[in-house]
């Protein structure tokens, strides 16, 4: 390193007073199933960021066997990545496949199937604000948001042992 090369120096001033601490996960993916928070039968979620101020979620969908997940609306952007895997929609023709980005745009409706022939899927999401579970005519038959997800890992983590306070660290 020379001395005019100043690449390598870290930042050398605090970080502004408000600012929120990072999150980092070593192991995401981790096999430990206390992590993995139970949605349906073969279907669970491992949260990874929970942003109450701005409403929105991020966390992995793992699904262990093949099957209609759920129809669901969103008034909101969705982003996915497909980590493992492969699904799709009833309402499309796309597959959403390994390596995969998904794009679901405000006002979306689809039914989530993963195929027979995968064992397990696993699926990156960004979901913002709430999903509405609806019926096949577009009533609304249930939702969930941040809060109620916040509320439901809080419970798990408290019945598996992990202590209800596990939520905190994904909470922004």
């Amino acid at each position: 390193m020379t001395e005019d090369d100043t690449s390598r120096i870290p930042h050398l001033f605090p970080f502004p007073k408000h600012a929120q601490d990072e999150i980092v996960i070593p192991n995401a993916m981790s096999e430990d199933e206390r992590l993995w928070v139970p949605q349906a039968e073969n279907v669970c979620f491992r949260p990874l960021c929970l942003n109450r101020s701005q409403g929105y979620r991020m966390n992995l969908l793992k699904v262990k066997k093949a099957g209609i997940l759920s129809r669901h609306r969103h008034p909101q952007p969705v982003y996915g990545f497909v980590l493992k895997g492969r699904w799709r929609c009833l309402e499309h023709d796309w597959v959403a496949e390994e390596g995969g980005y998904v794009y679901e745009p405000p006002g979306e409706t689809h039914t989530l199937v993963v195929p027979e022939s995968v064992e397990e899927m696993v699926t990156y999401f960004q979901v913002n604000g709430v999903m509405c579970y609806v019926d096949p005519w577009g009533e609304v038959t249930g939702y969930e948001d941040v809060f109620t997800k916040i509320d439901l890992y809080r419970q798990h983590f408290t019945e598996v042992g992990l202590g209800e306070d596990s939520v905190e660290q994904f909470i922004r």
